[in-house]
């Protein structure tokens, strides 16, 4: 199985505590996905997100073509960082670490994903021509999202 590392890195005007307000709330998902992916959270979610929580979404992978997606947040230390995984979905493996470190009156939040895609050498050829691509442009609108948002 091949895994692929992801990572992306934003600076964010903002306090860590006010950082920890929106991170934490997986309500604030939907906001950072892009309306393309037609997200919608189908779970029942608590004001703020715990280890073991389990979140039910669904997203559009393809041009009438959903998916349902279920990611259990594994670790959560407040204000520092959570992990979530999958559990079932479109990947093989997800883990998905979201850590943010204090600098000065910013936060650094760095977003740290492994993946595998299932299907073996087609898999790799999809990561290759599709999938990279489509995480990269979801990671580009979370960050312009969170800079007009937090500025």
């Amino acid at each position: 199985m091949k895994v692929y590392r992801l990572e992306s890195k934003q600076i964010l005007p903002i306090s860590k505590s006010e950082c920890w307000k929106f991170f934490s709330d997986p309500g604030n998902l939907q906001k950072i996905t892009p309306p393309e992916m037609d997200f919608k959270i189908i779970s029942d979610l608590p004001e703020r997100m715990y280890p073991g929580q389990i979140i039910i979404y669904r997203i559009k992978v393809f041009p009438a073509v959903y998916v349902t997606w279920i990611t259990e947040i594994t670790h959560v230390t407040d204000y520092d960082f959570f992990v979530d995984e999958q559990r079932f979905g479109p990947y093989k493996f997800w883990h998905h670490e979201h850590t943010f470190k204090e600098l000065g009156a910013e936060i650094e939040m760095t977003d740290l994903v492994h993946y595998a895609i299932p299907f073996g050498l087609i898999g790799r050829i999809l990561n290759a021509v599709i999938i990279k691509r489509r995480l990269n442009k979801i990671f580009s609108f979370r960050s312009m999202f969170l800079k007009d948002h937090f500025s």
